[in-house]
């Protein structure tokens, strides 16, 4: 089979690219989603919230997300169902063309394996949490222990209680969200546990979900042990020090049946690790320019497969440039220059999405995207060339659990002449004047 361009997941993120790109003019392409439904995670998020910044009205996850699927069905634009990525290769150009082919190797049980050869791809597989496995709790391997998502599913799209009383490990908000959900479903959140002096959600949330109903949330906390053979009968937790060890004495047994994890979200990236994508080493989704174009020249990455998001609206906005700059590289543009200028952060800024800005093919203005690596209030964000500060905004309060942006300007850019970085720092309250 070949197609110009595939788009791999089709959650909000593919949902948006895609129809960027059909916008564009792009006719051969498909979407391909594991799933027996397209949406992706906001199936299950039946809370609102989401919406505000793309359609200015507050809709539910699935709303939000039909929103989209019906213009896919309206553009007419072709998605294969309960189909598995395997693999993501590439592969020589055909004949007179210089770029090399992707080669996708799927699965489904109506075609078998198929080699797909596409021109241009767009990742965007999301993000999955992290598992008890990956945290090194000690103890034995009871029933009762699911990550947040998981019994998000359970509860609002099988209509399945997993227990009643409620210990939740980590402030994430798919955390935050199911202290709220399990509690109008009748069950006694006892705790909200996290590792870091701070949440690592939003500041709605916490209001809404856990001060709204009385949910005590400990930080500098930690779960060291579960107790209980055949089903989680209690959990321990500790407070830690500064390096997150476990405290000697400050232990707390809590009887619970049900422990829940949201510790975090990591991006699905096998398929980007297999084509060989040079990778974040801090968000661990690919490095991308200003385009959304990884170092493997047609492939685009969007979404939270490319860093985590805070907002789907987000998501969708970011997907859609996506969408837009793969059209762009099938219609012959978006060639390489030899101005890119990487994209550094540092003093607080964890990282930054794009990585890098290629001047020749920058729009005329340039959103990047970052998040902070504690919480800073009442300092500055930073904007520097080559050292020299070109813009110092100031912010009452920065937070990890929120992502924040600065947008670049491209007649900025031209003006400092032979730029060798862009450099994004937190200046904090003692150093401002």
């Amino acid at each position: 089979m070949k197609k110009d361009l595939v788009i791999i997941g089709g959650g909000p993120a593919g949902l948006a690219a895609a129809i960027a790109a059909k916008e564009e003019g792009v006719e051969d392409l498909l979407i391909l989603e594991r799933d027996a439904r397209l949406g992706g995670i906001l199936n299950q998020c039946i809370h609102n919230g989401f919406g505000l910044h793309t359609f200015r009205e507050e809709l539910t996850g699935p709303e939000y997300a039909e929103r989209y699927i019906e213009k896919v069905r309206e553009l007419e634009i072709p998605c294969r169902l309960n189909t598995m990525v395997v693999d993501l290769a590439e592969g020589p150009g055909e004949e007179g063309e210089d770029r090399p082919v992707k080669l996708i190797t799927v699965m489904n049980r109506e075609d078998g394996l198929v080699t797909i050869r596409a021109r241009a791809v767009v990742l965007a597989m999301g993000c999955r949490e992290r598992s008890r496995g990956a945290l090194n709790i000690p103890g034995y391997r009871p029933a009762g222990i699911y990550s947040a998502g998981t019994a998000q599913r359970y509860v609002n799209m099988e209509g399945r209680m997993p227990g009643s009383e409620v210990v939740i490990l980590g402030s994430g908000d798919i955390g935050l969200i199911m202290a709220r959900r399990m509690t109008l479903e009748g069950a006694k959140v006892k705790l909200v546990a996290e590792l870091m002096p701070y949440s690592g959600g939003l500041k709605r949330n916490i209001v809404q979900c856990l001060d709204d109903f009385g949910i005590p949330l400990k930080l500098q906390t930690t779960v060291v042990d579960i107790k209980g053979k055949e089903r989680v009968e209690a959990v321990t937790v500790a407070q830690v020090d500064e390096n997150s060890r476990p405290i000697p004495g400050t232990e707390e047994e809590i009887p619970c049946d049900t422990l829940l994890l949201s510790c975090g979200l990591i991006p699905e990236n096998e398929l980007s690790d297999g084509l060989g994508v040079a990778m974040n080493p801090v968000t661990n989704g690919p490095l991308v320019d200003e385009s959304l174009e990884t170092d493997k020249g047609g492939v685009f990455a969007c979404g939270n497969v490319l860093h985590v998001h805070d907002l789907v609206d987000y998501v969708s906005e970011e997907a859609a440039q996506a969408g837009r700059k793969a059209a762009a590289y099938l219609g012959g543009g978006l060639k390489r220059s030899g101005r890119r200028i990487p994209i550094r952060a540092v003093k607080g800024v964890r990282y930054t999405v794009p990585a890098f800005i290629d001047l020749d093919r920058m729009e005329e203005k340039q959103v990047v995207r970052f998040r902070v690596g504690n919480v800073y209030r009442d300092a500055a964000l930073t904007v520097a060339f080559d050292g020299n500060v070109v813009s110092r905004r100031k912010k009452r309060v920065m937070a990890p659990g929120e992502m924040e942006q600065v947008v670049l300007k491209r007649e900025d850019l031209e003006r400092a002449g032979n730029l060798g970085e862009i450099i994004l720092s937190i200046e904090e309250q003692q150093n401002l004047s």
